[in-house]
This record gives C-alpha cells, structure tokens and sequence, in this order.
C-alpha cells in the first residue's frame, strides 16, 4: 500500500509485506487494534529471535510508515509507534586498504606502453589522491581539470562544488594519460575526463569497478578489498593517520555533515591510542624510554 504509493522498488514492497505478514501473525489479531504495549512486545520478541538490530530498526520502519498511513487514511486513531525509538545501530565500519597495498596497485599499472594502465594509473592516483566518490569521477567533466594549478573542481551530492587539490602523483599520472585520451573518444570529441566509446560517452562505474578487480587479482590482493569507494576511505583514513584534522578531511571528502567523517576516527583509534601510549609524559611506556 504505502511502499507502492512512495514508487518503492519491488524487492521493498515484498520486504514490507512479509515484515506485516510475520506482525500480524505474532499479534494472532487485527493489527489495527494494536497498541504501544504490542509493538514494543514485537520488538523484544525479534530480540530473543536473535534479530540484528538493523533488523529490528527495518521491522518498526515498516510498521510506522504501515501506521502513518492507516492514521492519515482514517482507519485508526492513534499511532501505536509514534513514541517508540528505533533501536540503535552501529555503522560498519569501511573496508580499508594499507598504503603498501594501495601502492602495489598503483606498480601493477605497468608497463607504460599499455595506454589502458596508463588511464587505469590516472584513475588510481586522482581517487587516493582526492578521495573522489565514483560517480564524481567517472562522470568529470575535462573541464573540470585545471593542470595549470593543480585542481579538479568536484560537482558533488546536492550539486555542490569543491575544489580538490591533486598531488605531485595525481598529477603527473594525469600529465601521462592526457597525452592518449583521445584514442579513448568515439567519432565525437567528449566532454569526460575519462571517455568512452560506450552508449553513455564515458567510463562507466561498473566497468571501473571490473578493472580494479582484475589490477587487484594482478597485484596479489583479495579483490573483494578492491573497490573506487574503498579507495576513497584509504584516502580518508592515510590523511588522519599523518595528521589531518577530522574537519579538513571532512571538506575534502564533501561530506555535508561531519557526523558522516567521524566513522574513520573509529578506524585509527588503535594508532591513537598507541601515541598516547608512547608520549604522554605521564605514560609508563613514554617514562621507560626517557
């Protein structure tokens, strides 16, 4: 009902069906006569299943949006859900790549004759070295680059632009690649940084994606690790390895809210924790060395 009226996917709508289905059979009556007392039991009762809590937060998703819609529709007077929390999930944490590994993909772009490794290098580089999202960059216009001061101008989420400065790598990668862009064109020159000859006129995600996995299978890593977004949490997380500030990271990264950079504090918490170890002057290990 609902999930059809919001133009929800099929696989949503059959989700939401069987989360009802399974209510309604633990209620053993009309859930329109349900109350607070019986959806907080549905809860506790996914609980002692051994339900995860992403589980049990997609169940009361469902069932508020189903009583939202029965009280705007008139069929009840009161929202059973309406003072009930959604239980608290954790945020999995990123997969991440070392340096010495983001290293031995880049080495595996060789040798230079191979104009695909050359692209495939550029890519590399510009990703680790900007932290660009995939759909930002296969879709750069090549206006975008500005090689004279060594900036991508980067059309984001919500259109919003940030400049992305590119590293000494970055940029003589790009240097390289620019001097065999063209023999990546169809008949028609393309606006793209990295064109194409396929329908859409530039290198596609999914494409990206297979060319990573098969550098990732050359240089002797799990290519499961290897992905464009698993690059861009590298880049996030090398920078505050060396230093950076979680708010530097953030405009970088064009996260609109820092909440969504804090995930990769929990990624070098050990490293921290291992400096304060070492040089706090109140640490013994930082006493045994001095």
């Amino acid at each position: 009902m609902l999930a059809a009226e919001r133009n929800s996917a099929t696989n949503t709508i059959i989700s939401y069906q069987q989360d009802l289905m399974r209510f309604s059979h633990f209620l053993q009556c009309c859930p329109l006569q349900a109350q607070q007392e019986d959806i907080l039991s549905y809860l506790e009762y996914l609980t002692e299943k051994g339900y995860e809590p992403s589980t049990r937060a997609r169940h009361l998703s469902c069932l508020k949006q189903f009583y939202k819609f029965l009280k705007q529709d008139g069929d009840i007077k009161e929202d059973p859900t309406l003072y009930i929390d959604t239980p608290q999930t954790r945020k999995a944490l990123p997969k991440i790549l070392s340096i010495e590994e983001v290293e031995q993909l880049i080495a595996a772009c060789s040798p230079p004759l191979d104009r695909r490794k050359i692209r495939l290098k550029a890519i590399l580089e510009t990703l680790y070295a900007t932290g660009l999202r995939v759909s930002e960059l296969v879709m750069l216009p090549l206006t975008a680059l500005d090689m004279e001061k060594g900036l991508i101008l980067v059309t984001g989420k919500g259109s919003k632009q940030r400049y992305a400065p590119l590293g000494e790598y970055a940029y003589e990668a790009l240097k390289d690649y620019l001097k065999i862009r063209h023999t990546f064109q169809g008949k028609k020159p393309s606006i793209y940084l990295f064109p194409s000859r396929a329908e859409q006129g530039y290198l596609t995600r999914q494409r990206l994606h297979q060319l990573l996995k098969q550098l990732a299978l050359e240089s002797g890593i799990n290519p499961l690790k290897v992905s464009p977004h698993v690059l861009r949490h590298a880049f996030a997380t090398h920078l505050l390895h060396r230093g950076a500030d979680l708010v530097s990271v953030q405009k970088l990264l064009g996260h609109s809210s820092i909440t969504s950079t804090e995930i990769y504090t929990h990624i070098y918490g050990d490293t921290l924790k291992e400096i304060v170890m070492t040089c706090h002057p109140l640490s013994k290990m930082a006493q045994r060395k001095s």
